[in-house]
């Protein structure tokens, strides 16, 4: 028995031990670059760490959120300087989260209803806008500005439809913050809620009133992904954030299957009332673990993505500082075919965490045929995502309807759909991947 005679604990650290030695024989061994191999616009970034705590966390045999999800949960909260967050399984579940919260019965005049409007940009991914049209509130698109690719501010005040507008809810894109100054005034000015898709731009930095903040915490709620593209990692996963207590009591109901009582998995009676409450028209006394509050959902993630979760929230900083590095050395690299190129610009009071490296073909150059020249060279490339949603088939069924408005024309965004593409920036990429990429990219676009 390889265990006889040993305490659990001294088994564990055995076990942990082993792990961490077969994760750096048989990880992260990969060969030298040779130009002509294939880069990838994103990639984990991981050592034993993540691994010894996803064995550390199976072991423990916790499949639901548990422990390291509270762990986790705690140390994100305190890296973004909130009072609360709260673990998903993806970002996208947490744009549903973040939108449901704020249909919430309780919050009064304030409560998005369906009809109500919700403003926000065409030019990013679904999930932004999913849940708006699924509850039957209605997206009002305006266009953005490239080289930043965020909303264009200038619009805001047109898309304003007075008693119906109820919120804001956009992306930053690729980690370039929106001008959140000027939208953050609109909101209040206006009494919206402000909700930030920051599943591409986690770490990215705005000053606002003289204050450098964190993305995703100067808004109502905030929003992140862990998907393995992203900033970082639990496989799948994600995460909404707020200071607002009321909205954070709201969330983690509609999390956790929309119930009313707060004790976490496997805990009875923290109130000390779970048998005397009156709850709606139930018999005086039912069960306050089974009253539901809110139509909810079960959208937790397990321990073992949160135990993956903490050892990446240890090296997020590092993975940021990548991350700007290797965008500033992409910018600097292909400032010679800037006449050729659109090149990216970060918003104004702003220090991004890049999440990509956008470009726009100026007229003369078609994408077309640069984008599949880059590709041949074994630089892979993606498109600004949904380059324009409302043109996809998704908006047929409700095409020409009043299901959603376009305020003005959305011609940079159609421009974005038509031109622009992307290369990744994210932190296990060398300065020798990034010449090769550099040199790829212009010769594509000398040639096209």
């Amino acid at each position: 028995m390889a265990f006889e005679g040993k305490s659990e604990a001294e088994a564990r650290e055995e076990i942990l031990s082993l792990v961490s030695e077969y994760c750096d024989s048989y990880h992260n061994q990969g060969k030298p670059f040779v130009p002509g191999d294939r880069i990838s616009y994103a990639s984990r970034v991981y050592d034993h760490s993540e691994m010894v705590n996803l064995v550390d966390a199976s072991l423990d045999f916790w499949l639901t959120a548990g422990p390291w999800t509270a762990k986790f949960e705690r140390a994100f909260a305190r890296y973004l300087g909130v009072r609360f967050a709260s673990v998903v399984n993806s970002g996208s579940s947490a744009n549903l989260l973040a939108f449901a919260t704020l249909t919430a019965p309780e919050l009064g005049e304030r409560a998005i209803r369906r009809g109500d409007e919700v403003i926000t940009v065409a030019a990013g991914f679904p999930t932004t806008i999913t849940p708006i049209i699924q509850f039957g509130a209605v997206p009002v698109f305006i266009d953005v500005t490239v080289p930043q690719y965020n909303v264009d501010v200038t619009r805001l005040e047109a898309a304003l439809n007075p008693g119906r507008t109820k919120a804001v809810m956009m992306a930053h894109t690729l980690g370039n913050p929106f001008d959140l100054a000027a939208v953050k005034a609109f909101c209040d000015e206006h009494g919206l809620w402000l909700v930030e898709d920051n599943c591409d731009a986690l770490g990215s930095r705005y000053t606002i009133d003289g204050t450098p903040r964190l993305t995703g915490t100067i808004g109502d709620i905030g929003t992140s992904s862990f998907y393995p593209p992203h900033h970082m990692t639990m496989g799948e996963g994600g995460a909404t954030y707020t200071d607002d207590p009321k909205l954070n009591i709201i969330m983690r109901s509609i999390r956790d299957w929309g119930r009313d009582c707060r004790c976490a998995s496997g805990q009875d009676n923290l109130c000390g009332h779970r048998f005397d409450g009156q709850h709606g028209e139930l018999p005086k006394g039912y069960d306050h673990k089974y009253v539901y509050s809110h139509f909810g959902y079960n959208l937790k993630a397990t321990d073992l993505q949160a135990a993956v979760g903490c050892a990446q929230l240890e090296k997020f900083p590092s993975f940021v500082e990548r991350r700007r590095h290797n965008w500033a050395y992409l910018r600097e690299a292909l400032e010679p075919v800037s006449d050729r190129l659109i090149l990216p610009e970060p918003a104004l009071h702003s220090e991004p965490s890049w999440f990509g490296f956008l470009m726009t073909c100026r007229e003369g150059t078609e994408r077309k045929r640069v984008v599949p020249a880059v590709e041949a060279a074994g630089v892979q490339t993606r498109m600004l995502f949904a380059g324009n949603i409302v043109r996809h088939p998704c908006f047929d069924s409700i095409r020409g309807s009043d299901a959603y408005r376009v305020v003005g024309d959305l011609d940079v965004t159609d421009r974005i759909m038509r031109d622009t593409f992307w290369v990744g920036v994210y932190p296990g990429m060398t300065d020798e991947k990034l010449d090769y990429m550099a040199t790829a990219i212009a010769g594509a676009v000398r040639g096209a």
